[in-house]
């Protein structure tokens, strides 16, 4: 994450991430209060699907990790989401085709940008050749594993045994921002494809680890959570986004950019061949996936604090 590109953002990007970021925890919270006390572990499941709901599958992972998640609690967790959240992430690919062609959605929704407006911007894809070394790869394993290395040992010593590793969490990702913005740091190419390749890699390890015939049977309080919880936060996020007049095109990235990551928000801003965009549906997801960890974490104690659970 390097903080100078915030500077890319105008005002309705960041009120449409502060939205998409704002409706999820709320909505979570809510919901959080009527299907915790009935879900095993539920008030760590609202931080988690706030996580994945911010961040993608690694933050719902990372803070099942930080709350000391059960593994067939967090198996049953990510099975409800991928049933659930496919089709959404499917109908969000299709949005920009069919928000530019559909009259009815353009007089529901008149703020967007002008097709010569969206022609103006980067167009090296993500997955292009790019040229890195591997001293560049062998120096960012390095900090990654050595940044969780520390943290671990000092959460360990300064955190209560029931709040360590949810303070490990925290302190990983705030060290990790705080390097990244180095010179030395910024200087290492090949961050984000490196990044993406774990991630997929580790998206298709928990994708082999889901249990569909155990998730049918005992996750149905669980999916049903997730159900209304997308539905609600999308509803709540397109109403805040409506009343401030915030560009559809906005609108859809920063919720492509929570729910899934900020490569994928840059790859639907291609798609949709919005090519000015495709930074700012990075540096979007980037920053929602950062504060994930941060408000999944509050989520699920305020949701524990509120429940009594």
């Amino acid at each position: 994450m390097n903080v100078t590109e915030l500077k890319k953002l105008n005002k309705e990007p960041v009120i449409a991430l502060v939205s998409a970021i704002a409706s999820v925890c709320l909505v979570a919270v809510v919901l959080g209060i009527i299907f915790a006390p009935r879900i095993t572990e539920g008030w760590k499941v609202a931080g988690m699907f706030v996580g994945t709901y911010t961040g993608g599958t690694p933050n719902l992972t990372a803070i099942a990790t930080g709350v000391d998640c059960s593994r067939e609690t967090l198996a049953a967790a990510n099975a409800a989401d991928y049933v659930v959240s496919t089709p959404l992430m499917v109908a969000m690919f299709a949005a920009p085709a069919f928000f530019k062609a559909s009259k009815k959605w353009n007089k529901l929704w008149p703020y967007s940008f002008k097709p010569e407006e969206l022609d103006d911007g980067e167009t090296e894809p993500l997955m292009s050749d790019k040229k890195w070394a591997i001293k560049d790869i062998a120096w960012l394993l390095t900090i990654g594993f050595g940044v969780a290395f520390v943290t671990t040992m000092i959460a360990q010593r300064i955190f209560p045994d029931t709040f360590w590793k949810a303070g490990r969490l925290l302190m990983v990702t705030t060290v990790s921002i705080c390097l990244a913005q180095l010179k030395p740091v910024k200087k290492l190419r090949g961050n984000l494809d490196l990044g993406l390749f774990i991630s997929l890699c580790f998206l298709a390890t928990i994708g082999f680890a889901v249990d569909l015939k155990q998730f049918i049977g005992s996750a149905f309080l669980m999916t049903l959570y997730v159900f209304f919880m997308l539905i609600g936060c999308t509803l709540l996020h397109f109403l805040i986004c409506r009343l401030f007049k915030i560009k559809y095109e906005y609108v859809l990235l920063s919720m492509v950019g929570c729910i899934v990551d900020g490569p994928t928000a840059s790859l639907t801003a291609a798609g949709g061949n919005w090519k000015s965009l495709i930074n700012v549906g990075l540096i979007m997801g980037v920053i929602a996936g950062a504060c994930g960890n941060y408000v999944g974490i509050f989520v699920s104690y305020a949701v524990k604090a509120i429940c009594g659970l």
